[in-house]
């Protein structure tokens, strides 16, 4: 039988994401069973003292606690279950006392995957349904609370860096202001671009045909520049939009006051905070492929590192 039902958790350093799915190993194929998320903001402080805080563990412990729950009622196995945690839970000095936290509610071993997985993981999830559809090679981009991947490829990554630039760490690093003041625009972006240099020399951006997106800053982002009135999930996957449109989007998420970024309808409350500083790796992001490579259009995608994770859980089992 080719069909497994896993459990796949993405425990980043904004958001716990669960993903219960039945597999088809054979067919290459998913179908979700339930899909979360929760904020849980583990990596907070994180960049500053190099230990995950006791109110940020607790927030992550009630989220593994509901996602025990949750593979309970739909019969996962604790075998069948995957948690791979990214880049807030690398740099720390009490990550034990998480991993025990995780095991004992979740009955599953996390892992604390390096960048190079994390990296083939989006990639695995974030392509496979554009395999055929959109030319090769595809450049993804996750762009994450702590640090953002890029990974280009075919069928399979061939290039990938992860660097440590994410919608959490800069906020944490540089925005004092609301919205933030130009100093800090000035000064996120220069490490934005500093990275982007570390990535050139490992991955050829301008050989990228198809840009793909993934990860809720940049799906927030698209959500925007569909002018959404909420957030809607159908709308926002697969969404090919020009890149002068989301642009304006980073532009508009950047230069507005806290106030107006938490009536957005289609913005969590869990991202009003961090949002701006999303926008702005993500423009950086954008200005460089479009200058590197002649990208034109970027497409939104919600399968990302959590269905990877899920294909990777079902393929152990077999």
């Amino acid at each position: 039988m080719s069909v497994r039902r896993v459990a796949a958790v993405d425990c980043g350093t904004n958001s716990l994401r669960l993903l219960v799915a039945d597999v088809d190993t054979a067919a290459g194929t998913l179908v979700d069973v339930e899909r979360t998320m929760r904020v849980v903001r583990l990596g907070q402080g994180v960049d500053a003292t190099g230990a995950f805080a006791p109110e940020a563990l607790q927030r992550t412990f009630a989220a593994v606690d509901e996602a025990a729950a949750a593979c309970r009622r739909h019969g996962v196995d604790p075998g069948a279950v995957r948690f791979v945690a990214t880049s807030a839970s690398r740099d720390v000095s009490n990550r034990e006392e998480f991993a025990a936290g995780v095991r004992e509610r979740l009955g599953a071993e996390p892992e604390v995957i390096s960048g190079a997985e994390e990296a083939r993981l989006s990639f695995t999830g974030a392509t496979r349904e554009l395999l055929g559809a959109l030319p090769a090679p595809f450049l993804v981009v996750d762009l994450g609370g702590g640090s953002t991947e890029f990974v280009l490829g075919e069928r399979e990554p061939r290039a990938a860096l992860s660097v440590d630039v994410g919608s959490v760490r800069l906020t944490e690093r540089h925005v004092r202001s609301d919205p933030p003041a130009a100093r800090e625009v000035d000064a996120a972006r220069a490490d934005v671009l500093a990275a982007l240099e570390a990535v050139e020399r490992e991955v050829p951006l301008a050989s990228t045909r198809t840009l793909v997106g993934v990860a809720g800053s940049i799906t927030t982002i698209t959500a925007a520049a569909l002018d959404l009135p909420e957030y809607r999930s159908g709308a926002v996957h697969g969404a090919r939009l020009p890149l002068e449109r989301v642009r304006a989007a980073c532009d508009r998420m950047l230069g507005a006051p806290r106030a107006e970024r938490a009536a957005m309808p289609f913005l969590h409350p869990g991202r009003v905070d961090v949002i701006a500083a999303g926008a702005l790796v993500w423009r950086t992001v954008l200005d460089h492929l479009a200058e590197v490579a002649g990208v034109r259009e970027v497409v939104s995608s919600e399968h990302d590192i959590l269905d990877g994770t899920a294909f990777s859980a079902a393929e152990r089992l077999r």
